[in-house]
């Protein structure tokens, strides 16, 4: 059988009733369409093209790395914390995570404790040797240490970025199974902001630290299907 090209199959189902030219093909829009429809079709157009992530559908996405960055890597986010003593206990004993390395700079006032989910067995001897591994941990948290809020009766908190002027929004957390890790949280006593039941988007949750910084909390078995029709 000789192939058809798309104009004529477009037609043809056009003509059996299955859907109108402009609707089978958006690039056939009436010139009646609003500009914005006429964008909204051709971005549909795009998106169903090609994969949603490619820079066709993200302008300004550059698909190959600056080879200068091949050894870059996301290795921190800093968070202001309030007392040391409580924060730590919630990042170690709550969400299982290690004290990476601290450092204190005396003469500023103020300690950093780098927390993450590493194995600290591996972790050099030397002190120096330490902080050098520790900076080449992914994704590890930051929390800095302004020496003294802990006891002042006038420190009121940091901004956690999600109440105005909203800006920061939260870190997340990948769990082995959502539902029971929430309920450890609850008998843990965490603040939730989200339980995995509550709202639109059922399962996954959102937590408070002790300093009031949202985290999400996720498992691979949901988070597909709870954004399926976003992917």
């Amino acid at each position: 059988m000789a192939s058809l090209s798309v104009a004529t199959i477009l037609s043809r189902l056009s003509i059996l009733g299955f859907a109108s030219k402009s609707s089978l093909n958006p690039l056939l829009i009436s010139p009646n369409s609003s500009r914005i429809e006429r964008l909204n079709r051709l971005r549909s157009f795009s998106m169903a093209s090609s994969p949603k992530e490619s820079p066709a559908n993200n302008p300004g996405l550059h698909a190959t790395p600056d080879d200068a960055t091949k050894g870059y890597i996301m290795q921190q986010t800093m968070y202001r914390i309030k007392d040391p003593k409580v924060s730590l206990d919630f990042y170690s004993r709550v969400l299982g995570m290690s004290l990476l390395k601290r450092l204190d700079f005396p003469e500023m006032k103020f300690s950093l404790y780098f927390m993450g989910y590493e194995d600290t067995v591996s972790a050099p001897e030397s002190s120096v040797d330490r902080t050098v591994w520790t900076f080449g941990r992914k994704a590890t948290i930051e929390l800095t240490h302004n020496w003294g809020t802990e006891s002042d009766p006038e420190f009121k908190g940091y901004h956690n970025g999600n109440s105005d002027p909203r800006g920061f929004g939260h870190i997340g957390i990948t769990v082995d199974d959502t539902i029971k890790a929430c309920e450890r949280f609850e008998r843990l006593g965490v603040e939730f902001v989200k339980k995995p039941d509550d709202g639109k988007m059922k399962g996954i949750a959102f937590i408070k630290d002790p300093d009031g910084y949202w985290i999400e909390i996720f498992d691979l078995k949901t988070i597909g299907k709870v954004t399926s029709e976003a992917a």
